[in-house]
């Protein structure tokens, strides 16, 4: 292996979350080895069936670039990332990566977001910025995705091309700045909420390009609940966002006029 890239990053833990990736899991580890030999690993697995969390346990065993957290049961993706970002902080990482288990977040692409996180507090892997794209997506699945983003654009306030995208990387003093524990939801909508605290708190929040590749292995989790739960958790954000700098106005022309 190669020598570190990014030791002046400090300790990089990127988090895997798993449920029945037993054909994948072990590629996509090799691969993040592969890219950043620093790089450690949190595999965190929601009790899977097909036994992925014993797999898991016997690559940590040979691997002390390996952790592995056992959840009880499928909890959502929201809930395993907050897991794994509050194993990180408290085991004293400085940068935790987001990455799926699949292989659509191509490991070889992860010093991409590091290389800009030196100057940044957020890096986010976007496939709608130039130089970014889709690998093996129909066209319904592209346009509800980058529908997604302008949505998100327009009722938040968000200036980023991919809100919805799963590749990120955080300081992790950015982490600490986002209040995780009032965060509830899942999927989608997960990820439009860490970005959207990010860019409300002044953070400075970078896209890089990537190429999405659909998976090959397992199957996808995504489902029409949690497309809804992100429409309708985006409108409520963005009403009570606009009511709230509506009020606030108001109330400074009043005191104004005294």
């Amino acid at each position: 292996m190669s020598e570190p890239t990014f030791a002046d990053l400090g300790q990089i833990l990127v988090i895997i979350p798993t449920f029945n990736e037993l054909e994948s899991l072990p590629v996509i580890i090799g691969r993040v080895r592969s890219s950043v030999p620093e790089a450690f690993i949190l595999v965190a697995d929601d009790n899977s069936p097909d036994g992925t969390g014993k797999l898991a346990d016997e690559i940590a065993a040979a691997d002390d670039h390996v952790k592995v957290m056992h959840r009880l049961g499928k909890e959502g993706l929201g809930a395993a990332y907050l897991a794994g970002f509050a194993w990180a902080l408290e085991h004293g990482y400085d940068v935790v990566v987001e990455m799926d288990a699949d292989g659509s977040h191509q490991p070889e692409q992860l010093p991409r977001l590091l290389d800009q996180l030196r100057t940044a507090d957020l890096v986010l892997g976007s496939r709608w910025v130039a130089g970014g794209g889709t690998v093996n997506w129909p066209k319904s699945r592209q346009f509800l995705s980058k529908g997604g983003s302008l949505y998100t654009r327009v009722m938040l306030g968000v200036p980023l091309r991919d809100v919805t995208g799963g590749y990120r990387a955080f300081l992790a003093d950015t982490l600490r700045k986002l209040d995780l524990h009032e965060v509830a939801s899942q999927g989608y909508c997960f990820q439009v909420d860490l970005a959207w605290r990010a860019v409300q708190r002044g953070l400075v929040v970078k896209e890089v390009p990537i190429t999405f590749v659909e998976r090959v292995a397992g199957s996808s989790k995504m489902s029409q609940k949690i497309v809804v739960e992100a429409l309708w958790r985006v409108t409520v954000w963005g009403v009570d966002d606009k009511l709230t700098r509506v009020r606030k106005r108001t109330q400074k022309r009043r005191a104004s006029s005294r």
